[in-house]
This record gives C-alpha cells, structure tokens and sequence, in this order.
C-alpha cells in the first residue's frame, strides 16, 4: 500500500492541523521584542505542564540533546553516576553519562518491570553517594512506568541529584516534578505534545543549580549558566527553531483547552481500551497493569514474529507500530496511544491489527480485539465524563 501512513509508533506522533498551520506563520527575528513575549508565554506554559516553578529551557534538539544538557551540566568526570535500567533508554542515558567521564553503575531490572525502590536502597548504601541517579519516568521500550515520587523521596533531603527521562509521558501523565524532587526533568516534542521533532525541554531545580555552578562548563551548545542569562531576557542563546515554537504555542493551546486533569484521564482510558483489545486478540501483554504505560503498551506475539507481523500492516494497510529495541528486538510490538488520536482510530487500528494476524495465521477470532477494547469502554470506567 502506498499512500498515508496512519502513526500508532511512540514518536512522532500525529500533529493536529492547526499544529501544522501554527508551523507555517511567517517568521520573526529571534532577537525581536516579539520573539522574547512568546519565549517568555510559552516558557511559562510549559512549566504548568511540568508542574513546577523550577528554571525551565526549550533546546532546538531532540530529547537525547536535555540528557546531554543534564549529565553535562551536573555530573563531572570521575563522579558516580547510578542509573536505573528498566530498557532501551534507561540503558541511553547511561552511556550519555559513561560519554562524559561519569562513573557509571546500572541497575538493572528485567525488562517488563519497573525498578525496585528496595534495590535502590541498597545500591545507594553501597559505597559513596553517587553524584546522581538517572531514571526513566515511562520507559518507552517495555510500556512500564517508574515510580519517581518514591526515588524523589529517598533523594529528597541528600545531595545526590534526581535527573529524569519524561520524553514519553510529559503531557499525558501527572508528573509532578516538583512535588517528586527532581532535580533535572526532561522531555521532548514529538511525544505527547503532538509536534514534529525538533524540541526538547529540560527543568531546572536550584539544587541543580549549585551543582552547575560549582563545575566549570562543559558544554557549549548546552551551557545552562549562558542558557539562563538568555532566558532572562526571553531569548536563548543559540538560534532557536522558531517555527516549531509556533507550533508549540497552537499544542499548547489545545493541551489547555481540554485541560490537563482531562488530558491524563484520556490516556488512560486509551491505554486500557488498548490493553484489553490485544490481549483479547491473544496477545501477552509485556508489562502488568500495576506498572502500565498510559501512552505506550508492548506485546508478546506468541507465534508469529512480530516484525512479520508490523511489516504487513505497515506494507498492506499503512498501520505503523513499533518494535521492540534491544533485548527485546524482534519479540515485541508496541502500541502507542499518546497525542492526537481518539477511540475510533484506536479501535480501527486494533481491527487492522488482528486481520494482519489472520492473514498470518494466527488464531485470532475475528473481532475479538475490538469486542474485548468495546467491553473496556463500556465498563471499564471508559466514559468520557
């Protein structure tokens, strides 16, 4: 099939028209008085989404650039680092922090499990502190969430700093950033916030700041001491994609407009109603519901291999999802239901989804899938009040 491909991948994700037509304004100069009223609104906006009162900075990059910033602006060569591996990315912020001179020690979980707030405990007793912790707030190639209130808590009064991944879940989860002690936050634009990739936003807090401070920088492109005096004036130091900022002012806006609390409660109706059409189609969910994603769900497909499978929705009927990264590269599909999409793609998507197993050979009933998502929907608390 040639034609639209219909995005149910974690990122990017679909945009919205009227994100697309933000993206198409007329410029202006970057240095401008204007440029330094939308910098300082949409700053402002973010940090409501982030839930906090912290320093906050929009970078021209993706979310691997805010890791970058972070590890480079808090950790110097030589300096413990703890990272909590729950898959792929927990597993790319620690090489980002290995590629900067850190001392690293992963702990690992299995994949398909969140980390172990007692395991973390007894590696924190473990010699030194270390300087930091790196946790992934929804690890992307598993669909499992990380409790970060409890690592906030068991960080909160040390002076180890907390630096987290919310690439995937900023914008469709309560994150309380604040609340939690997190010392560096960061996500990108691709995810939830329903834009092309381009942008990444990474908070701030001032126990961070006198990490930063202490330590010569780095970093050029990821200064933070020159990207705070910037960010006083409304500008940044670099030149920025100014053209995704005006998407990000039309994102936002439609964040706000159905409201933050509504927001979160929608994807995780979604992620039930997903959760319940592939297991009704015979699939094995990878993560327990204890510890689901609400924007990504990843599935065993007992078998039949799972790139057969995405590859022939993709090539047949333009259905786009992920496979699994890493150790789990070739066992799983994933599932997203992050961003711009509603109940009717989604159920579409699992009818898709259950015909490519069919034209597979798999055992799947026809319609099982969308019955299954259907009774979620219907009394599974699926309403949309």
């Amino acid at each position: 099939m040639q034609g639209k491909q219909h995005l149910f991948i974690p990122g990017p994700t679909p945009v919205p028209p009227e994100v697309a037509a933000a993206m198409t304004r007329p410029l202006i100069g970057h240095r401008s008085s204007e440029f330094a009223s939308l910098q300082r609104s949409l700053v402002a906006q973010v940090k409501q989404v982030f839930q906090t009162e912290n320093d906050l900075f929009i970078f021209s990059s993706s979310g691997t650039g805010a890791m970058e910033a972070a590890v480079a602006a808090g950790v110097q060569p030589g300096e413990r680092v703890l990272a909590l591996v729950t898959g792929h990315f927990g597993n790319r912020f620690a090489a980002v922090a290995e590629r900067w001179g850190a001392r690293v020690e992963r702990l690992e979980s299995t994949w398909g499990e969140p980390f172990d707030l007692e395991a973390v405990k007894e590696a924190l007793a473990r010699g030194p502190l270390p300087k930091a912790v790196l946790a992934t707030h929804n690890e992307t190639s598993t669909g499992v969430v990380n409790d970060i209130a409890g690592l906030g808590a068991l960080l909160r009064d040390t002076p180890a700093l907390l630096m987290v991944d919310a690439v995937s879940s900023m914008g469709a989860m309560d994150i309380r950033t604040d609340e939690w002690g997190v010392d560096f936050m960061l996500t990108s634009s691709q995810k939830a916030f329903m834009l092309p990739p381009g942008l990444a936003f990474l908070s701030v807090s001032p126990k961070a700041w006198q990490a930063v401070e202490a330590a010569a920088p780095r970093s050029f492109y990821f200064d933070l001491l020159a990207w705070r005096q910037s960010g006083a004036k409304g500008f940044s130091p670099w030149t920025p994609s100014i053209a995704l900022l005006y998407g990000l002012e039309a994102a936002l806006a439609r964040l706000f407009a159905e409201g933050l609390p509504e927001v979160w409660a929608r994807h995780r109706r979604y992620a039930r109603l997903v959760r319940a059409g592939l297991k009704g189609m015979g699939l094995e969910l990878l993560a327990a519901d204890a510890c689901a994603s609400a924007t990504v769900t990843a599935a065993r497909t007992p078998g039949v291999p799972a790139d057969e499978v995405r590859a022939l929705a993709r090539r047949e009927y333009g259905l786009s999802l992920a496979g699994g990264k890493g150790k789990l590269a070739g066992e799983i599909l994933r599932f997203s239901h992050m961003g711009y999409v509603d109940e009717l793609e989604l159920l579409g998507a699992l009818a898709v989804l259950e015909l490519a197993f069919a034209r597979l050979g798999f055992p799947v009933k026809p319609g099982a899938a969308v019955a299954a998502a259907e009774e979620e929907l219907l009394t599974g608390g699926g309403g949309r009040g």
